[in-house]
């Protein structure tokens, strides 16, 4: 079934595109803003090769994701909820869910700093608006199903690249110093917390449990092995699609950051970053790029809270009706708006505590597609799980220094 209604066997493969498109919304929240930005304005291009690899290991692991709610019907909670004793299940759903509320915190203030710097609405009145705006998208998929909520999100999408792809344009890119920029290498300790910081940003942990869940929503359980390839074909073409837009978006923030901020000041915050690209690039070059935060503010706070529901269910088999648990965890992100902390050091702090939940998300992943029984006899090969572990010790490790780093 694809969507519920659709043989995969007459659709084309256009059709069965899209939960890719949605995950990937994940890999253009503001977090990833503030610290593509940050790197840039700070070190030039010495860091493309960060995003490049954190790209080619998101392909990686939302491919993991989506295969296993594909061949397995069911989403990354249901079958870690299925496999725990009741006490482990509740703590592990805890993290999980703190986590999520570290994610729709740092969405919520993103979307605020962008209405803030396009209408000068007060920060909280601007968080409530993304949290309205949320409820709204989020009923799209209640109301209309997943389809055209993928549809909704893709439009988000497209008007995010175009607000920060605008920038290159007319910023004059040293496209020898960027090609330098892939070779591996750090420049003192601040290069490899911005590094573990552009990778924590890439790969959420609510980005992996949402891919499994939507995989399952739009195509449930591959009936037989002709169905299987044909899904299985159209989702690396999703992944590598969604990703590859991701991906390029997130390294022209740091070639726009590089050819036109470094050295100046301020930008370790959005508003600075804002205010430096008014002066090198123009006000409309801004104002794009401010549209851009903002429909990167109400996108990925839609997805944030369609991952929490998911992981509720999930683990709880609880459902908490999705614009319900919105309006709830709307509350924290406006309370640290309305009492003056600094939105853009809130948002550095919410990355650096979704570290934290990497190795529950990843790991339980690469275990059960790993697994003859989870998969049905479509477990990972041996090459296969060699790098899911090689990738994992990476990311873990690099998130493991970005903790230590922030921290001492």
């Amino acid at each position: 079934m694809v969507d519920g209604k659709t043989n995969p066997g007459k659709s084309r493969w256009f059709a069965l595109l899209g939960p890719a498109f949605v995950a990937s919304v994940a890999y253009l929240d503001p977090g990833n803003v503030a610290v593509n930005i940050s790197a840039g304005a700070h070190y030039g291009y010495l860091l493309v090769w960060v995003l490049v690899l954190s790209n080619a290991i998101a392909v990686y692991v939302q491919y993991q994701s989506a295969k296993l709610g594909i061949v397995t019907g069911q989403s990354l909670p249901e079958i870690l909820g299925e496999r725990l004793s009741p006490w482990p299940r509740r703590a592990y759903w805890l993290q999980a869910e703190l986590v999520i509320a570290a994610t729709e915190i740092a969405e919520v203030i993103g979307g605020a700093i962008a209405l803030n710097l396009l209408f000068g609405l007060p920060l909280a009145l601007g968080g409530f608006i993304v949290g309205v705006v949320s409820i709204l998208i989020l009923s799209i998929h209640s109301r209309h199903g997943q389809r055209t909520f993928e549809v909704v999100i893709v439009g988000f999408l497209a008007v995010i690249a175009i607000g920060f792809l605008a920038g290159l344009f007319v910023s004059p890119v040293n496209w020898s110093a960027a090609a330098s920029g892939l070779v591996p290498r750090f420049e003192g300790a601040q290069t490899v917390l911005l590094a573990a910081g552009m990778l924590g940003a890439t790969v959420m942990p609510h980005a992996i449990y949402v891919h499994s869940t939507l995989a399952r929503d739009r195509h449930g359980k591959a009936i037989d092995q002709s169905q299987l390839r044909r899904l299985m074909r159209a989702t690396r073409l999703d992944v590598v699609g969604a990703l590859a837009i991701a991906g390029s978006v997130n390294i022209a923030m740091l070639l726009l950051a590089a050819a036109s901020l470094m050295g100046s000041e301020n930008t370790d915050t959005i508003e600075g970053a804002f205010d430096a690209i008014q002066v090198n690039l123009g006000p409309a070059i801004a104002v794009i790029f401010a549209i851009g935060l903002l429909a990167s503010g109400f996108a990925s706070t839609a997805v944030g809270s369609h991952a929490g529901s998911a992981i509720m269910d999930g683990l709880l088999t609880i459902r908490v009706p999705v614009l319900l648990r919105r309006l709830v965890t709307l509350i924290p992100a406006i309370v640290i708006l309305a009492i003056g902390i600094d939105p853009t050091q809130a948002l550095v702090l919410s990355q650096v505590f979704l570290s934290l939940g990497i190795p529950f998300a990843l790991v339980p992943l690469l275990r059960f597609t790993s697994n003859e029984q989870v998969m049905l006899g479509h477990h990972d090969k041996t090459w296969v799980r060699v790098l899911g572990y090689l990738v994992a010790t990476l990311v873990i490790s690099l998130n493991l220094a970005l903790l230590l780093l922030t921290f001492l």
